[in-house]
């Protein structure tokens, strides 16, 4: 009764974008620890958020990925943020675009959302950093 389908255009076009910006790790472990429980969620975000939402035409992803960051710290989304602030490798939003976002986090939504924000991306941002100093030492 409740068969496979195969995905659908918007679908395959989420996946591309997902991987483009998450990049293939984050997709690939998301996609290992789907259960049955979650996989319909998985599916509903990658066609809907990935497939519709993030590879609009409109905005550029460097301005989905501010507007992205600036809302999930408005919402106190910790994880989110924090692999948002990661995707901004692949997004071309920079350090200077995150830290105006949440100056605006802070005076629309709240100066405590906007000061955890930016601590989350303070850390995320040392991680990053520590890795590329790896990757070339």
């Amino acid at each position: 009764m409740n068969e496979p389908r195969q995905p659908s255009e918007r679908f395959e076009q989420g996946m591309a974008t997902r991987r483009a910006v998450l990049g293939d790790a984050h997709v690939d472990r998301a996609e290992a620890s789907a259960t049955p429980f979650d996989k319909p969620f998985q599916d509903l975000i990658t066609e809907a958020a990935w497939g519709h939402v993030w590879s609009g035409t409109t905005l550029s992803r460097r301005e989905r990925s501010i507007v992205t960051i600036a809302l999930l710290a408005a919402f106190g989304q910790d994880d989110e943020v924090a692999m948002h602030v990661r995707a901004t490798e692949n997004t071309g939003a920079s350090r200077e675009d995150i830290r105006e976002a949440l100056l605006h986090v802070a005076i629309y939504a709240g100066v405590p959302a906007a000061n955890h924000a930016i601590k989350i991306a303070k850390h995320v941002f040392e991680q990053m950093d520590a890795g590329m100093a790896a990757g070339k030492a």
